[in-house]
């Protein structure tokens, strides 16, 4: 059994302070993808950089303090690739691993942003993922594409869908590629194995003790190709672990 986890950490170095590398090594996940890393490597420490047992991998963006992602896993890579397209590639969106039985994308989406100014940088990167994950699928791979999607799909996937409509992360234009995303052969296996529980969320705003009265958002995932969702043997949200707006989202592969 592989447990593969996905957490936007929302600055490592503050969530290292908060316990990050206790939680780690108390949960040994096999991969752990993490995003909003907001650092460079040069910035971190042999706390985070030589965690015993894993080997980790940084694609961090070239703004200071901005976005990024990393990859903390036990077994190291057959290769690890950028996205390829220097738009998304120098926010440090996307870090994808490749291991014989499958593939392993993390990506943090962009936020849509106020009145959807970056809407439209969003769904370009939104196309690019699906066609990076039908390039994979075609290959012949197995695809896990994790990490904070910036996306509710539907109104069950948040607290308060109602006064959301016009809100970053539940615009139409967004929930309308999830729905293209797991029409094209992609399974949401967390929500097939929920299908009908509200509740379930992975982040929380900080303000108005949002996290306190459950007011959140599910916008984190690991969702698989189709042929690949057989393999999932739990999908679990890990609402307790704190450190960060949002919780770790974790699939067990058999």
């Amino acid at each position: 059994m592989k447990k593969i986890y996905s957490w936007n950490v929302n600055g490592i170095r503050a969530c290292v302070k908060k316990g990050f590398v206790d939680w780690l090594k108390t949960e040994k996940p096999d991969v752990l993808a993490v995003q909003e890393i907001k650092a460079n490597v040069d910035q971190l420490d042999e706390t985070i950089l030589e965690i015993e047992g894993y080997k980790s991998f940084w694609m961090s963006a070239e703004k200071k303090g901005y976005s990024g992602v990393a990859l903390f896993c036990r077994e190291e890579p057959n290769s690890i690739e950028k996205l390829g397209d220097d738009i998304y590639d120098s926010e440090g969106r996307t870090i994808i691993a490749h291991w014989t039985d499958f593939s392993v994308i993390n990506c943090y989406f962009p936020n849509s942003q106020a009145k959807g100014a970056r809407l439209d940088y969003k769904l370009g990167f939104c196309k690019r993922i699906l066609e990076k994950c039908d390039q994979l699928v075609s290959e012949g791979k197995n695809v896990v594409l994790c990490g904070d999607y910036n996306i509710a799909h539907t109104e069950i996937d948040l607290k308060n869908p109602k006064t959301n409509t016009k809100n970053p992360g539940f615009l139409p234009e967004e929930r309308e590629w999830m729905t293209k995303f797991l029409t094209a052969g992609y399974n949401d296996v967390f929500r097939e194995m929920h299908p009908d529980e509200p509740g379930h969320y992975s982040w929380w705003s900080y303000r108005f003790k949002a996290r306190d009265k459950d007011i959140g958002w599910r916008i984190d995932y690991l969702c698989v190709n189709s042929a690949f969702s057989s393999a999932v043997k739990e999908a679990l949200i890990h609402k307790k672990v704190l450190g960060s707006d949002h919780c770790p989202v974790s699939i067990t592969l058999s």
